[in-house]
């Protein structure tokens, strides 16, 4: 049997069998990820001085990793979501012409957390884990395969990384 479709089913086989567990996944694969925005902005209130960079950096390698890097991958090829090869209704509203590899949640939310954590890592390993209740969720609604979530993530941490290097060269002395 194919992994991703074993571990798909095992993960999204548990929705539908309790509605406030089917209510918290929603809610995680839809919302949560405007409680770490909040978070971000929460940050520049408490010390603009401190946290700028952070969060413009991390809104750089998120929107870069997820709108050029995630968008060319789909691009040049286009995975069905499991709702479309599996001929089901997901648990949210997900366009089925939307390719589903790699996660765009997953590659924007690891990237922004990867810059998070090369700041502070204590808030890094809170958005960490914020991001992989964001986006496993979404294999739970089913919207996404395992394999998705999987590359988006190892997508979103290593564009983090990369240019957290670059950030702290090229531009730390300069501002």
């Amino acid at each position: 049997m194919n992994i991703d479709l074993y571990l798909f089913n095992l993960i999204n086989g548990f929705s539908g069998k309790w509605d406030w567990l089917d209510y918290l996944a929603m809610f995680l694969a839809q919302y949560f990820e405007y409680f770490l925005w909040f978070c971000l902005v929460l940050l520049l209130i408490i010390n603009l001085k401190k946290y700028w960079r952070m969060v413009i950096e991390a809104v750089i390698a998120a929107v870069f990793t997820k709108f050029v890097l995630t968008a060319f991958i789909r691009w040049l090829w286009f995975r069905p979501r499991p709702f479309v090869a599996e001929n089901f209704i997901p648990l949210i509203d997900q366009s089925p012409k939307e390719a589903s590899f790699p996660s765009g949640h997953a590659s924007f939310y690891f990237a922004l957390s990867t810059i998070v954590y090369c700041y502070n890592k204590k808030l890094g390993i809170f958005f960490y884990v914020a991001s992989f209740f964001i986006t496993i969720s979404r294999v739970f609604v089913g919207v996404h395969w395992p394999s998705d979530i999987l590359a988006g993530a190892i997508m979103g941490i290593l564009v983090g990384l990369i240019l957290n290097k670059i950030f702290k060269k090229y531009f730390s002395s300069k501002i």
